[in-house]
């Protein structure tokens, strides 16, 4: 067994070891699949990218925590992961740069705490919402209604990969919301 050590919280020694180039490519090799997949449309297709497969490889995750880092405005206080992707994405963004996270339900659950936010408290703090793929946004939009409701101000939406380009961008800048995203459809085949 190899002794694993955790990586060092000063953000200014962290440095990436790929390139932006190379990252993409490292990332459609370890998420695009082929075979007969059915699509949420109900349509079928010979092609998928199954975005899971980036954020379960530790080397790959680290990456783009490391390239997505100075995306983030410098006066954030809380890294709001959304479920489920945007989850792991916060957790490892919280380990490269110390922010603390939390981590946002589509829907507040109906026991227990009953929250839709769990982990930091986010009410009044200025928060950046981070998510693993932006098509559309309509999830961020709901989500970012419940995180105002705590009087949060949402300094920015970050997502690995906007697969939404334009029309995603003025979606959320109809509501108010400014996105930034490490990587675009186009820098995949």
């Amino acid at each position: 067994m190899t002794d694993l050590t955790p990586p060092q919280l000063e953000t200014t020694k962290l440095k990436t070891k790929l390139s932006h180039v190379e990252l993409a490519q490292k990332i459609y090799k370890a998420c695009h699949l082929t075979g007969n997949f059915k699509l949420r449309s109900g349509q079928t297709s010979h092609e998928y990218f199954d975005k899971y497969r980036f954020e379960a490889k530790p080397e790959l995750l680290w990456e783009v925590a490391l390239h997505m880092k100075s995306l983030i405005p410098q006066d954030t206080e809380v890294l709001a992961g959304l479920e489920m992707g945007g989850i792991p994405v916060a957790t490892a963004l919280s380990l490269v740069t110390g922010l603390p996270v939390a981590f946002i339900r589509k829907e507040a659950k109906n026991y227990g705490t009953c929250l839709f936010a769990e982990g930091v408290n986010l009410q009044n703090k200025k928060i950046c919402i981070i998510e693993d793929v932006i098509t559309s946004g309509g999830q961020v939009i709901l989500s970012a209604q419940d995180l105002k409701s705590l009087n949060c101000t949402i300094l920015k939406v970050l997502c690995v990969i906007n697969r939404g380009g334009l029309d995603a961008e003025q979606k959320l800048l109809e509501k108010g919301l400014s996105m930034s995203s490490v990587f675009l459809r186009s820098d995949f085949p």
